[in-house]
Protein backbone atom coordinates (compact mmCIF):
# COMPACT_ATOMS: atom_id res chain seq x y z
CA UNK A 1 0.00 0.00 0.00
CA UNK A 2 1.38 3.37 -1.68
CA UNK A 3 0.60 6.58 -0.32
CA UNK A 4 1.84 10.58 -1.01
CA UNK A 5 5.31 10.86 -0.12
CA UNK A 6 4.71 14.06 1.50
CA UNK A 7 1.51 12.99 3.55
CA UNK A 8 3.53 9.80 5.02
CA UNK A 9 6.52 12.14 5.94
CA UNK A 10 4.07 14.63 7.56
CA UNK A 11 2.83 11.52 9.70
CA UNK A 12 5.78 11.05 10.98
CA UNK A 13 6.26 14.62 12.30
CA UNK A 14 8.76 15.83 9.87
CA UNK A 15 6.81 18.93 8.81
CA UNK A 16 3.69 20.12 7.78
CA UNK A 17 2.68 18.43 3.51
CA UNK A 18 3.56 22.38 2.16
CA UNK A 19 7.45 22.10 3.88
CA UNK A 20 7.88 18.60 2.75
CA UNK A 21 6.94 19.24 -0.31
CA UNK A 22 9.60 22.30 -0.20
CA UNK A 23 12.31 19.93 0.70
CA UNK A 24 11.21 17.46 -2.10
CA UNK A 25 11.68 20.50 -4.64
CA UNK A 26 15.25 21.13 -3.10
CA UNK A 27 16.46 17.85 -3.53
CA UNK A 28 16.63 17.12 0.05
CA UNK A 29 14.64 13.60 -0.09
CA UNK A 30 15.41 10.11 -2.00
CA UNK A 31 13.77 7.07 -2.46
CA UNK A 32 15.33 4.00 -2.73
CA UNK A 33 18.57 6.50 -3.67
CA UNK A 34 17.07 8.67 -6.31
CA UNK A 35 15.86 11.73 -5.68
CA UNK A 36 12.25 12.05 -5.31
CA UNK A 37 9.82 14.01 -7.25
CA UNK A 38 6.24 15.88 -6.69
CA UNK A 39 3.55 13.52 -6.66
CA UNK A 40 5.83 10.44 -5.54
CA UNK A 41 4.14 7.96 -3.51
CA UNK A 42 6.21 5.49 -1.11
CA UNK A 43 5.60 2.29 0.63
CA UNK A 44 6.22 2.08 4.18
CA UNK A 45 8.87 -0.64 3.08
CA UNK A 46 10.87 2.11 1.10
CA UNK A 47 14.15 3.90 1.89
CA UNK A 48 13.10 7.00 2.34
CA UNK A 49 16.23 9.75 3.09
CA UNK A 50 15.92 13.33 4.36
CA UNK A 51 19.32 14.97 4.06
CA UNK A 52 20.85 11.83 3.69
CA UNK A 53 19.55 10.34 7.01
CA UNK A 54 16.82 7.36 7.01
CA UNK A 55 13.28 7.75 8.28
CA UNK A 56 11.13 5.35 9.22
CA UNK A 57 7.79 5.33 7.99
CA UNK A 58 4.24 4.89 8.92
CA UNK A 59 1.02 4.85 7.99
CA UNK A 60 -0.15 6.15 11.44
CA UNK A 61 1.87 6.54 14.14
CA UNK A 62 1.83 4.49 17.27
CA UNK A 63 1.72 7.31 19.87
CA UNK A 64 0.19 10.42 20.17
CA UNK A 65 0.19 13.03 18.10
CA UNK A 66 0.82 15.94 20.50
CA UNK A 67 -0.66 19.64 20.20
CA UNK A 68 1.04 22.73 22.15
CA UNK A 69 -0.32 25.67 22.85
CA UNK A 70 2.86 28.55 22.74
CA UNK A 71 2.27 32.01 24.67
CA UNK A 72 4.31 33.76 21.87
CA UNK A 73 6.11 36.44 23.50
CA UNK A 74 6.85 39.83 21.39
CA UNK A 75 10.53 39.60 20.02
CA UNK A 76 10.49 36.00 18.86
CA UNK A 77 10.72 34.35 15.52
CA UNK A 78 9.30 31.43 14.35
CA UNK A 79 11.54 30.19 12.56
CA UNK A 80 13.62 27.36 13.10
CA UNK A 81 16.84 29.75 13.45
CA UNK A 82 17.85 32.96 12.67
CA UNK A 83 20.52 34.63 10.86
CA UNK A 84 20.32 37.49 12.55
CA UNK A 85 20.77 35.53 16.19
CA UNK A 86 17.68 36.59 17.36
CA UNK A 87 15.33 33.84 19.84
CA UNK A 88 12.85 31.66 17.90
CA UNK A 89 10.00 30.21 19.57
CA UNK A 90 11.49 26.65 18.91
CA UNK A 91 14.04 27.56 21.86
CA UNK A 92 11.58 27.57 24.11
CA UNK A 93 9.61 24.12 23.68
CA UNK A 94 9.84 20.77 25.03
CA UNK A 95 12.28 17.94 23.70
CA UNK A 96 11.09 15.10 21.30
CA UNK A 97 12.28 11.74 21.26
CA UNK A 98 11.38 11.48 17.54
CA UNK A 99 10.12 13.85 15.11
CA UNK A 100 9.18 17.73 15.75
CA UNK A 101 7.06 20.65 16.36
CA UNK A 102 5.94 22.04 13.78
CA UNK A 103 3.90 25.76 13.69
CA UNK A 104 0.72 25.97 12.69
CA UNK A 105 1.02 29.45 11.03
CA UNK A 106 2.94 32.21 12.10
CA UNK A 107 2.71 35.27 14.05
CA UNK A 108 5.29 38.05 13.57
CA UNK A 109 7.99 39.33 15.53
CA UNK A 110 6.07 42.10 16.83
CA UNK A 111 2.61 39.54 17.89
CA UNK A 112 2.38 37.91 20.92
CA UNK A 113 -0.20 35.28 21.64
CA UNK A 114 -1.50 32.35 21.23
CA UNK A 115 0.38 29.73 18.42
CA UNK A 116 -0.35 26.22 18.25
CA UNK A 117 2.42 23.53 17.31
CA UNK A 118 1.88 20.06 16.85
CA UNK A 119 4.05 16.81 16.10
CA UNK A 120 0.90 15.27 13.63
CA UNK A 121 2.15 17.52 9.83
CA UNK A 122 -1.40 16.11 8.59
CA UNK A 123 -3.40 18.06 11.54
CA UNK A 124 -0.82 21.31 10.70
CA UNK A 125 -1.51 20.71 7.08
CA UNK A 126 -5.41 20.81 7.65
CA UNK A 127 -5.96 23.51 10.37
CA UNK A 128 -3.46 26.02 7.50
CA UNK A 129 -5.43 25.35 4.72
CA UNK A 130 -7.87 28.06 3.73
CA UNK A 131 -10.55 25.58 3.02
CA UNK A 132 -10.99 24.67 6.95
CA UNK A 133 -11.81 28.03 7.53
CA UNK A 134 -10.65 28.28 11.27
CA UNK A 135 -11.43 31.53 12.72
CA UNK A 136 -8.76 33.72 14.02
CA UNK A 137 -9.50 36.28 17.10
CA UNK A 138 -7.03 38.96 17.91
CA UNK A 139 -6.88 41.81 20.55
CA UNK A 140 -6.02 44.69 19.17
CA UNK A 141 -4.52 48.44 20.68
CA UNK A 142 -5.78 51.00 18.39
CA UNK A 143 -3.97 55.07 17.84
CA UNK A 144 -6.21 56.81 16.00
CA UNK A 145 -9.73 57.50 15.80
CA UNK A 146 -12.16 54.28 15.19
CA UNK A 147 -15.99 55.30 14.04
CA UNK A 148 -19.09 53.75 12.96
CA UNK A 149 -18.23 54.23 8.75
CA UNK A 150 -14.82 52.49 9.26
CA UNK A 151 -16.03 49.49 11.42
CA UNK A 152 -18.37 49.01 8.38
CA UNK A 153 -15.69 49.59 5.24
CA UNK A 154 -13.50 46.70 7.61
CA UNK A 155 -16.64 44.27 7.77
CA UNK A 156 -17.35 44.51 4.11
CA UNK A 157 -13.73 44.40 3.27
CA UNK A 158 -11.16 46.80 1.91
CA UNK A 159 -9.07 45.95 -1.08
CA UNK A 160 -5.30 44.99 0.13
CA UNK A 161 -1.77 44.72 -2.30
CA UNK A 162 -2.91 41.10 -2.53
CA UNK A 163 -6.59 41.45 -2.36
CA UNK A 164 -9.85 42.17 -1.25
CA UNK A 165 -9.87 41.16 2.57
CA UNK A 166 -11.99 41.60 5.59
CA UNK A 167 -12.64 41.29 9.34
CA UNK A 168 -15.56 38.85 10.29
CA UNK A 169 -16.58 40.89 13.54
CA UNK A 170 -15.33 44.16 15.05
CA UNK A 171 -15.98 44.17 18.84
CA UNK A 172 -14.96 47.29 21.17
CA UNK A 173 -13.17 46.14 24.24
CA UNK A 174 -12.86 49.28 25.92
CA UNK A 175 -10.45 51.88 27.17
CA UNK A 176 -9.46 55.22 26.43
CA UNK A 177 -7.23 57.82 24.26
CA UNK A 178 -4.26 55.65 23.17
CA UNK A 179 -5.03 52.90 25.39
CA UNK A 180 -8.63 51.58 23.75
CA UNK A 181 -8.52 48.23 22.60
CA UNK A 182 -10.74 46.14 19.68
CA UNK A 183 -11.77 42.62 19.69
CA UNK A 184 -11.33 41.08 15.70
CA UNK A 185 -11.81 37.87 14.26
CA UNK A 186 -10.67 36.79 10.76
CA UNK A 187 -10.49 33.27 8.59
CA UNK A 188 -7.54 33.67 7.06
CA UNK A 189 -3.64 33.97 8.14
CA UNK A 190 -2.43 36.30 5.19
CA UNK A 191 0.87 38.15 6.37
CA UNK A 192 0.15 40.85 8.48
CA UNK A 193 -3.46 40.63 7.56
CA UNK A 194 -5.02 42.29 10.85
CA UNK A 195 -2.36 45.22 10.69
CA UNK A 196 -2.51 46.07 7.43
CA UNK A 197 -6.69 46.28 7.46
CA UNK A 198 -6.05 48.75 10.18
CA UNK A 199 -3.68 50.65 8.69
CA UNK A 200 -5.53 50.79 5.64
CA UNK A 201 -8.17 53.09 7.42
CA UNK A 202 -4.75 55.33 8.12
CA UNK A 203 -4.90 54.17 12.40
CA UNK A 204 -2.09 52.64 14.11
CA UNK A 205 -1.95 49.01 15.50
CA UNK A 206 -0.01 49.90 18.71
CA UNK A 207 -0.36 46.37 20.15
CA UNK A 208 -1.66 42.87 18.47
CA UNK A 209 -2.37 39.64 20.46
CA UNK A 210 -3.75 36.39 19.18
CA UNK A 211 -5.91 35.16 21.88
CA UNK A 212 -8.15 32.09 20.24
CA UNK A 213 -7.25 30.18 17.37
CA UNK A 214 -10.51 28.34 16.16
CA UNK A 215 -11.38 26.27 19.51
CA UNK A 216 -8.72 27.02 21.27
CA UNK A 217 -8.47 30.07 23.89
CA UNK A 218 -5.29 31.87 24.92
CA UNK A 219 -5.54 31.53 28.93
CA UNK A 220 -5.76 34.62 30.56
CA UNK A 221 -3.15 33.42 33.70
CA UNK A 222 -0.29 32.52 31.14
CA UNK A 223 2.66 34.56 30.55
CA UNK A 224 4.93 35.34 27.59
CA UNK A 225 6.68 31.68 27.10
CA UNK A 226 4.38 29.75 28.82
CA UNK A 227 3.18 26.86 27.07
CA UNK A 228 0.98 24.04 27.97
CA UNK A 229 -0.14 20.49 26.47
CA UNK A 230 -3.67 19.83 24.67
CA UNK A 231 -5.43 16.81 26.45
CA UNK A 232 -6.72 14.24 24.84
CA UNK A 233 -10.24 16.03 24.85
CA UNK A 234 -8.87 18.99 23.46
CA UNK A 235 -6.71 16.95 20.63
CA UNK A 236 -10.10 15.52 18.91
CA UNK A 237 -11.90 18.63 19.34
CA UNK A 238 -9.39 20.06 17.19
CA UNK A 239 -9.01 17.31 14.43
CA UNK A 240 -13.12 16.57 14.84
CA UNK A 241 -12.72 20.50 13.99
CA UNK A 242 -10.98 19.75 10.36
CA UNK A 243 -12.69 16.71 9.24
CA UNK A 244 -9.88 14.17 10.82
CA UNK A 245 -11.31 11.35 12.83
CA UNK A 246 -10.38 11.53 16.55
CA UNK A 247 -8.79 9.14 18.32
CA UNK A 248 -10.18 5.90 19.60
CA UNK A 249 -8.86 6.05 23.13
CA UNK A 250 -6.74 8.06 25.60
CA UNK A 251 -3.90 5.73 25.65
CA UNK A 252 -3.27 7.04 22.62
CA UNK A 253 -1.70 9.42 24.08
CA UNK A 254 -0.06 8.73 27.02
CA UNK A 255 3.22 7.26 25.79
CA UNK A 256 4.65 10.88 24.64
CA UNK A 257 3.57 13.11 27.19
CA UNK A 258 4.53 10.81 30.59
CA UNK A 259 8.10 12.60 30.12
CA UNK A 260 7.05 15.81 30.14
CA UNK A 261 4.91 17.97 32.70
CA UNK A 262 1.52 19.24 31.30
CA UNK A 263 2.03 23.37 31.82
CA UNK A 264 5.46 24.81 32.52
CA UNK A 265 7.33 28.25 32.31
CA UNK A 266 10.28 27.90 29.91
CA UNK A 267 13.23 29.68 30.13
CA UNK A 268 15.57 30.90 27.43
CA UNK A 269 18.19 28.90 26.99
CA UNK A 270 21.32 29.35 29.32
CA UNK A 271 24.58 29.71 28.14
CA UNK A 272 26.73 26.74 29.21
CA UNK A 273 29.70 27.82 31.74
CA UNK A 274 33.22 25.88 31.84
CA UNK A 275 33.54 23.88 34.94
CA UNK A 276 36.54 25.76 36.63
CA UNK A 277 39.27 23.43 37.39
CA UNK A 278 40.05 22.78 41.07
CA UNK A 279 43.09 24.56 42.64
CA UNK A 280 46.10 22.97 42.46
CA UNK A 281 47.47 22.89 46.46
CA UNK A 282 51.14 22.70 46.96
CA UNK A 283 52.59 20.80 49.48
CA UNK A 284 55.05 21.86 51.99
CA UNK A 285 58.26 20.09 52.75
Amino acid sequence: MSERLQKLLATVGIGSRREVERMIEAGRITINGEPAKLGDKAKVTDLVKVDGKAIRLKLRPDYKQRVLIYHKPEGEMCTRSDPEGRPTIFERLPKLQSGRWIAVGRLDINTSGLMLLTTDGELANKLMHPSSEIEREYATRILGTVDEAMISRLRKGVELEDGKACFNSIRDAGGQGANHWYHVTLNEGRNREVRRLWESQEVTVSRLQRVRFGSIKLDRGSKPGDWSELPFSGVNELRKEVGLSPFDSEKEVEKAAKHHKSKRRASKPKRQVAARQPKRVKKRK
